[in-house]
């Protein structure tokens, strides 16, 4: 497939770099003969030719102005793993984790692994000589390849090898190479990570006159490969984590030669700081108990046995140097510490101070006894031009990852100057510009720095062999562009210059600034299912660019720009990248630059719509609180709304006519809302009570809740004494009268109208653990199917509206709990995004619980005592976690709660596919199955007859039933269905 519309062009203008290329052209080659069909077109044409991979290249080396070929898609096989001699035989689109689940079985992984291995391709991995942590053992990437298949910028077709005669395949090479042997025994090769420029000391007939490790690393420059034999090595039998606190980086760097002698699998060194993002990001649960210390060495060394291990572990922690030692054997612990390294391109791309952190001087490398050194000079001078970073990286290599917050918006030249010295830097310490990475456009222009004029004419005379018309990748290596050229940030206008800024409270009040959150590192792209994570649902089911996070906010970025896609906020190339985006938020947490699509998704419609007429969807199900409460609210009414839509031809023309997908079934309205049964259980003795305005108490004698107006109550206002405690008590306490704890139970628009059982069940299960049970008379919408349809204004009034009923509970610090999991996401955050300015709004957001956070806290009955958890032990679950659940408030205390009940339960990855209003449109009904197709639909199928649907999410279980005829339940359900009889206490 062949594509040159405004919107592909835009999504491949960048890969994870600095730089803006926009291509002509981006084709996806189905085989290997469609990429010989490519190259020999652009040979024909004189048009240059970049090869691509997953996109992850931070130094520009995946960007060009002709054809973009992105073999990721198509071009994916592996094609052959022989256990026996330990290789295997992969086309340049493997994805390297899919080679190390395939080499598994037979005890055998491929040795280096960067943190990007969940959507790096092998082909990308060779045109860079990608490392990665474990490369201390194994080698880069060039000790691991054996033989590629390879066509040159001539045409020529070839497979490179080692040996004698290897040279011969290129005319001249050989002569080449006799002509340049001082040059390549003295200059190339130093040290072990020393990536920059071509490594074409491997042609040396004492290295193995090797021309495949030679290729590796020219970065697409000489050659477009086409598949590659590896080597494979076996896997580490039980590896244990030494984790070692130093008081800085510098000094944890002074360490490494000592450790190295005990040939550790990996030593990877972490800034303290990073560490704190992670905390602050994620909840100090996102890391475990780590020893004192400013920097520290992750340490991992390996043995036949467990025992082994942590023996050779006890020796190296010996010669460590610190008596600050954690050690994690494999497990939750071991993974949750590489899940923060690997995650580090992303995280590292905000200073402590929240700024902007770009790459560029990305990889540098020294060797290992002057890394210490090294890194004292870099942090003078960070200092002395004004920039911070957070170091990490493979310190067992020396080989540094730092993004600094260079001031990129208006100009490169800080870019230039900082780089400049810092390459001369790296050079004192006879170091590498790049360790693992390549040069690209970032540090190409920098090499006659590192090496002589006679190196730089080596390099050239190596390319003009194999690419003398440079149309392969050209700019890089040889010939450079300059590094302040061609860069994104500079370029990128306010997209939100009309006085009214950006609706979400962050980023500056600056949408251009929050796209530009998104550096390219293409965690949207992995397998979320498999890692644990939930985005992004969109690409996982289409596996296109348009529907990865990353291709999104590179659609909005080109928006910003100006040039490229040029239709401002109606731009169709804009429309259609947002089109399948979810909204399930999960990029908000598990993006590791924190990219919030959702929101920006919703900012796009609300400036497209604002004032104009919108989509019958964002009025019909944009509105769907507004319609249940006014069906509900009529006695019968639901009743008959429920048989007319029952009958299903007439569903489908309401369906079709509402822009909705006529496959669907529409919703079912309850016939007693929840507070209408709220009322109704008292009998007519129940007195509702105005708060904070001295009206009448109203004593309750039902299930142990009251039922509270509080409209009229302002901000920084008690409510009536006589309603949320007695005098002399503190709010939300047991008090000296020993009255109950409270809580409110705020039930949502669904939970009210549309499942009220959920809330039903919450009561008793909040009573049955202790809690007096509060419930507002008024509704409380949160607004969040405004949200979700760009109506943030609606969304405003309705959320100022909430904060009136529930503020004064809030700021008193009575606990609010929520049931729809997206509903309470929004009180935990877009409530403080759309509403900065309202204390209130803290407040609210401070105190709103889920029910598992609130059943897992300390128990409220009494000093000593704890509410004993249901008996789940003859429960069998597969559990759904709701997207928003998991990205705002995260699944722990339900996991948590689960385990301590005794239930057996499978908690699935990603999103169930429903997404509220998405599914339901018109045009998504196949993404949406096939979403659901990723983990939902699968698990169900396999689930035994007795198993539970667990999902808190209405449209989770909407899904489900709609795709599955299962029917499911929310957590409160099940507690509440399993509640044993408690002897009455006086």
């Amino acid at each position: 497939m062949v594509d040159d519309s405004t919107r592909r062009r835009a999504e491949y203008s960048t890969d994870a770099s600095n730089y803006r290329v926009v291509p002509q052209v981006v084709a996806f080659p189905q085989d290997p003969d469609d990429v010989l069909a490519a190259l020999e077109v652009t040979r024909a044409l004189g048009v240059p030719l970049t090869a691509r991979g997953g996109g992850t290249s931070v130094a520009g080396n995946a960007v060009g102005t002709g054809v973009v070929l992105d073999f990721s898609r198509h071009v994916n096989r592996i094609l052959e793993i022989d256990p026996d001699a330990r290789t295997a035989r992969i086309e340049p689109g493997v994805i390297m984790a899919s080679l190390q689940k395939a080499a598994a079985p037979h005890g055998l992984r491929f040795g280096p692994d960067p943190s990007t291995q969940a959507r790096a391709t092998l082909g990308g991995m060779i045109g860079n000589n990608a490392c990665g942590p474990r490369a201390v053992a194994y080698g880069r990437t060039a000790d691991n390849v054996l033989a590629l298949d390879v066509v040159d910028g001539t045409g020529r077709r070839f497979e490179a090898g080692a040996g004698p005669g290897a040279l011969d395949v290129v005319p001249g090479l050989d002569a080449l190479v006799r002509a340049h042997l001082d040059v390549m025994r003295t200059e190339l090769g130093r040290f072990g990570r020393q990536v920059s420029g071509y490594s074409l000391e491997h042609l040396l007939p004492e290295k193995g006159t090797d021309l495949a490790k030679a290729l590796v690393g020219t970065e697409g420059t000489v050659a477009t490969l086409l598949g590659a034999t590896v080597r494979l090595v076996p896997v580490a039998a039980a590896p244990v984590l030494v984790v070692l606190g130093y008081p800085d980086m510098p000094s944890a760097a002074d360490a490494v030669p000592a450790l190295l002698a005990h040939a550790p699998l990996a030593i990877e060194g972490m800034d303290s700081r990073l560490v704190d993002v992670v905390r602050r990001v994620r909840g100090a649960a996102a890391v475990p108990q780590l020893p004192a210390g400013g920097g520290w060495l992750m340490v991992e060394v390996g043995g036949d046995t467990l025992d082994e291990a942590l023996g050779r572990a006890h020796a190296l922690a010996a010669s460590s140097g610190t008596s600050a030692v954690g050690l994690f054997p494999p497990g939750p612990e071991a993974a949750a510490m590489w899940r923060i390294r690997e995650d580090g391109a992303g995280l590292g791309g905000r200073t402590p101070s929240g700024e902007q952190a770009w790459p560029g001087f990305e990889d540098s490398a020294v060797p290992p006894e002057r890394l210490g050194a090294y890194l004292r000079e870099l942090e003078a001078l960070m200092a002395s031009h004004a920039v911070d970073g957070l170091a990490y990286g493979h310190f067992g290599d020396g080989c540094v990852h730092l993004r600094l917050d260079i001031p990129l918006e208006r100009s490169g030249d800080p870019l230039r100057a900082f780089m400049t010295d810092a390459a001369t830097l790296v050079a004192s310490h006879g170091g590498s510009l790049s360790g693992e990475h390549g040069d690209g456009r970032a540090r190409s222009e920098l090499l006659p720095v590192m090496y002589s004029p006679q190196a730089i004419d080596l390099f050239g005379a190596f390319k003009d062999l194999l690419d003398p018309r440079d149309l392969l990748n050209p700019g890089v290596l040889v010939r450079p562009r300059p590094l302040d050229a061609d860069l994104r940030r500079p370029w990128a206008r306010p997209l939100l210059a009309d006085g009214h800024g950006f609706s979400f409270a962050h980023d500056a009040g600056d949408l251009t600034t929050a796209v530009h959150r998104c550096v390219g590192v293409g965690k949207c792209r992995a397998d979320s299912t498999a890692t644990g994570g939930f985005m992004c649902p969109s690409y996982l089911a289409t596996k296109d660019e348009k529907d990865s996070t990353r291709g999104r906010a590179r659609v909005l970025q080109e928006l910003a720009n100006g040039t490229l896609v040029t239709g401002g906020w109606g731009s169709p190339e804009v429309h259609e990248s947002l089109d399948l985006c979810l909204s399930c938020k999960a990029c908000s947490s598990d993006c590791p630059a924190g990219v919030d699509m959702a929101q920006y998704k919703s900012e796009v419609l609300h400036r497209t719509y604002r004032g104009r007429r919108r989509p019958i969807t964002h009025y019909l199900l944009g509105w769907l609180p507004r319609w249940a409460r006014l069906v509900t609210g009529v006695p019968g009414l639901a009743a008959l709304a429920n048989a007319a839509l029952g009958v299903r031809p007439v569903a489908k023309v309401v369906l079709a006519g509402g822009g909705m997908d006529a496959r669907r079934q529409m919703v079912t309205f309850a016939r007693q809302p929840f507070r209408a049964w709220v009322r109704a259980q008292g009998r007519g003795s129940v007195t509702l009570t105005r708060s904070a305005r001295g009206s009448e108490r109203r004593d309750d004698q039902m299930l142990g809740h009251n039922e509270v107006e509080s409209a009229d109550v302002r901000a920084g206002e008690r409510p009536d004494d006589h309603v949320l405690g007695r005098p002399g008590e503190g709010p939300g306490g047991t008090g000296t009268g020993g009255r109950k704890p409270q809580v409110v139970l705020w039930t949502d628009s669904f939970s009210d109208t549309l499942s009220p059982s959920v809330a039903q069940a919450a009561v008793a299960v909040l009573a049955d653990a202790g809690y007096e049970v509060l419930v507002p008379q008024e509704n409380a919408c949160c607004g969040l199917t405004w949200i979700t349809t760009g109506q943030l204004d609606g969304a405003r009034r309705r959320l100022t509206h909430l904060l009136g009923v529930l503020g004064p509970f809030a700021v008193n610090g009575i606990p609010i709990v929520g049931l729809e999991p997206s509903c309470t996401a929004v009180l935990r955050s877009d409530l403080r995004d759309l509403l900065p300015d309202d204390p209130r709004a803290v407040a609210v957001a401070r105190e709103t619980r889920t029910l598992a956070e609130l059943l897992t806290a300390p128990s409220p009955i009494g000093p000593g005592d704890r509410w004993r958890v249901p008996d789940l032990s003859d429960v069998t679950a597969v559990v759904q976690p709701h997207c928003h659940h998991h990205s705002v408030m995260t699944w722990t205390a339900d996991r948590r709660l689960l385990t301590d009940a005794g239930a057996q339960f499978s908690a699935l990855a990603g999103c169930c596919g429903l997404a509220g209003n998405f599914g339901m449109e018109k045009g998504h009904y196949e993404v949406s199955v096939a979403v659901a197709e990723n983990a939902l639909l699968p698990a169900l199928r396999a689930a035994g007859p007795g198993d539970v649907y667990l999902a808190d999410g209405f449209s989770c279980r909407t899904q489900a039933d709609h795709l599955a005829g299962v029917q499911g339940m929310h957590l409160a359900e099940l507690l509440a269905a399993h509640l044993p009889a408690r002897t009455p206490t006086a």
